[in-house]
C-alpha cells in the first residue's frame, strides 16, 4: 500500500464513474443474487467530499463515493471510489482508486489503482478470483495467491470497518488483505470525540488502522481516523504523518446519503427483477 497521500484510507482517496463502468438497474439473475444483500450503512448514491490539508495548508480536496451497482462475472457488486486531487508546490498528488465490493459478502471482485504521487505512478486494475484462490492483473502483468476466501483490498477495507461495532477498548485483527504482506491488519479503537470541521459538529469513535506495510497506515504513521459514532460510520477526519510533508489531514466538508439496498429490499423477497434506486 504504497503512495503518500492515497495511503490516507488504507490506499488513497470528484465523483465520476471510472472507464467502461456499467451500472445496472437490476440484479443479474443468478441465485446468489436473489438473496437479500448483507446490510450496511451505505448505499448507491452516498458521497463524502473533504478538504484535503498538508500541515495547517489547505492543499486539495477528496471523496469517498459509492457510484452505483456493477456485475463482476455475474455477480452484484457496489462500485466505490476514492479520490485525492491537490497538492502543494512540487508536491501534486491526483489519487483515483476504486473498488467493486460483493453486495451479499462484503469481499472484493475488482480493484483498481490510478495513481500520481510526486515521482510515484501506479496504473493497474487487480481481478480476484475467490473459487481458485487467485489474483490476476487485468493485462496479465501479474498474479497471485490470495491471502483470503474473503479478499478485501485497499479501499473495500475502509467500507468493511464501517459495519463493525467499534467500541472504545476493542482491537480487531483482520488476515483478510488480499496479499499476504499486508497481513494481519490491526485496529485499535481508541476513544470517543467531538470534533468540529466544515461539514458541522459530529460525535464520532477514534480508530488507529496499523498495516503490515509501508505508509501511512503503518505504525510510524500514527494514524487516526475518526467515524461517526452512530449507525452511520460517516469518515469525518483522518489525521497521519507523512513523509517529507509532515502531517496530512482529511475533513469532511460536505456529504448525501445513499440509499442502503438492504432497507429498499422487501420483506421476503428475492425477486430477479428488483429496481434499485
Amino acid at each position: 500500500m504504497r503512495g503518500l497521500m492515497a495511503a490516507a484510507f488504507g490506499g488513497a482517496l470528484l465523483v465520476s464513474g471510472g472507464a467502461g463502468a456499467q451500472v445496472v438497474r437490476t440484479l443479474p439473475r443468478d441465485g446468489a443474487s436473489l438473496q437479500p444483500p448483507a446490510p450496511v450503512p451505505y448505499g448507491p448514491g452516498e458521497t463524502l467530499e473533504y478538504r484535503v490539508k498538508l500541515g495547517a495548508v489547505t492543499a486539495g480536496q477528496g471523496s469517498m463515493s459509492v457510484l452505483g451497482i456493477d456485475t463482476v462475472r455475474g455477480h452484484a457488486a457496489y462500485h466505490v471510489q476514492l479520490n485525492i486531487d491537490g497538492g502543494v508546490l512540487f508536491l501534486q498528488v491526483h489519487d483515483t482508486l476504486q473498488s467493486w465490493i460483493d453486495i451479499h459478502t462484503l469481499s472484493s471482485h475488482r480493484f483498481r489503482q490510478d495513481q500520481k504521487e510526486v515521482r510515484y505512478r501506479r496504473h493497474r486494475q487487480l481481478e480476484f478470483y475467490w473459487d481458485e484462490m487467485r489474483w490476476e492483473r487485468s493485462d496479465g502483468k501479474d498474479s497471485g495467491t490470495l491471502a483470503s476466501s474473503e479478499p478485501l483490498d485497499d479501499v473495500s477495507f475502509v467500507y468493511f470497518v464501517r459495519t463493525l461495532p467499534l467500541e472504545p477498548g476493542r482491537k480487531y485483527r483482520f488476515d483478510r488483505y488480499f496479499k499476504e504482506d499486508g497481513n494481519p491488519v490491526i485496529l485499535e479503537v481508541l476513544r470517543r470525540e467531538k470534533v468540529k470541521v466544515p461539514a458541522g459538529t459530529f460525535q464520532t469513535v477514534v480508530v488507529r488502522p496499523i498495516i503490515q506495510t509501508d505508509g501511512l497506515f503503518s505504525k510510524g504513521g500514527e494514524a487516526e481516523i475518526y467515524f461517526t459514532d452512530d449507525d452511520r460510520k460517516l469518515l469525518v477526519q483522518m489525521r497521519s504523518k507523512v513523509p517529507l510533508i509532515g502531517s496530512l489531514t482529511l475533513e469532511l466538508r460536505r456529504f448525501e446519503s445513499g440509499s442502503p439496498l438492504a432497507d429498499s429490499w422487501p420483506r421476503g423477497a428475492g425477486s430477479q427483477d428488483r429496481l434499485w434506486p
